[in-house]
């Protein structure tokens, strides 16, 4: 893929509120995207619907300008899967590390015990650090709406045990929260002066005094579709600054749709291509329901709506802040 990567000029575009003079393709790094997962080798639900169209996706997204993909580790097999694909696709995937708080119950199922999973995972992260395959440690922190996937006191101790291994590492964090504020703020502050580049929050869904805290703490606010979806969203997305900001598609998940309050913002978007049923899936085509990379200007341009600027400013300023957090071979 890297000739792919070096040929990734799509047609252009002019962006709401841009003059004739900019018509320059903006650029953008998905900071969030689960490029491991079946779905996008063709296979859903443990069954092939279609053929592996992969390279497809990538390629659609570089056509729009996406550049750089962060590729989410999950678990400790979804880690390992991430950093392969960074292998594969050097200066265009990166992966993060980690075991997501709603897997945390692998720590104690692990045939050899936690601690020979930890140490696993830790060599993993070393390792992949090392060769600049990995970026970030996570996705990792609190997930209190899905505590019949992992009880909170697992999530805790577990939390707690990948953010002081992301310290001594030195691994900027890629964190989740969902419904934990208190627990997950308590947790992080005794340890974010150890990580001068702190980290992120993805995919962030919270409140503005939440947003506003996480802010205060150091961290960026990663936002995607899921973070766009109620008119309580939007109002917190306007307030984030800019300075703070990433931009990701969370892939195949956080599709932005028809009837979430993002859509009036996307009525002269440029059209994504066609979307068919899995089971209809032609070359060329998206498939319904897979949210893909491609689609990262759309939250570029829901964010630039909500916030009264253009996009260019959006795109330009999440893209320095990815930079300065990841590094992602560029320099800012």
């Amino acid at each position: 893929m890297a000739e792919a990567a070096s040929s990734n000029s799509g047609p252009t575009s002019i962006e709401p509120n841009e003059t004739s003079s900019q018509k320059k393709q903006l650029k953008y790094i998905d900071i969030g995207i689960n490029l491991g997962d079946p779905v996008f080798r063709g296979i859903h639900h443990g069954k092939k619907a279609h053929e592996d169209d992969f390279n497809d996706v990538l390629e659609r997204a570089m056509e729009v300008g996406c550049k750089k993909f962060m590729v989410t580790g999950s678990d400790l097999k979804e880690s390992k899967r991430a950093v392969e694909l960074a292998k594969a696709h050097p200066g265009l995937c990166y992966a993060t590390v980690g075991v997501h708080p709603c897997s945390a119950t692998q720590f104690d199922k692990h045939p050899s015990g936690p601690s020979s999973y930890l140490s696993s995972l830790n060599a993993l992260a070393v390792e992949a650090k090392s060769s600049g395959h990995a970026v970030a440690f996570g996705e990792i922190g609190l997930d209190y709406d899905r505590l019949f996937l992992t009880p909170t006191e697992v999530q805790l101790k577990y939390f707690e045990y990948q953010l002081d291994l992301a310290v001594e590492i030195q691994l900027p964090l890629f964190l989740h929260s969902r419904a934990a504020a208190e627990d997950f703020e308590r947790l992080l502050k005794s340890r974010l002066d150890k990580l001068p580049k702190r980290g992120l929050v993805h995919s962030f869904t919270g409140t503005l005094e939440e947003m506003k805290r996480l802010v205060d703490l150091g961290l960026d606010i990663g936002v995607n579709g899921c973070s766009l979806k109620t008119e309580d969203n939007l109002a917190v997305v306007r307030e984030i600054p800019l300075a703070r900001l990433q931009i990701e598609t969370d892939g195949p998940w956080c599709e932005m749709r028809p009837s979430h309050a993002s859509a009036k913002y996307l009525v002269e978007a440029p059209k994504l291509p066609r979307s068919v049923k899995k089971e209809k899936w032609v070359k060329g085509a998206m498939i319904k329901g897979r949210n893909e990379p491609c689609a990262i200007g759309n939250v570029a341009r829901v964010v630039a709506g909500v916030k009264g600027i253009n996009m260019e400013e959006v795109a330009e300023a999440a893209w320095n802040n990815s930079v300065k957090m990841f590094g992602l071979g560029e320099t800012v």
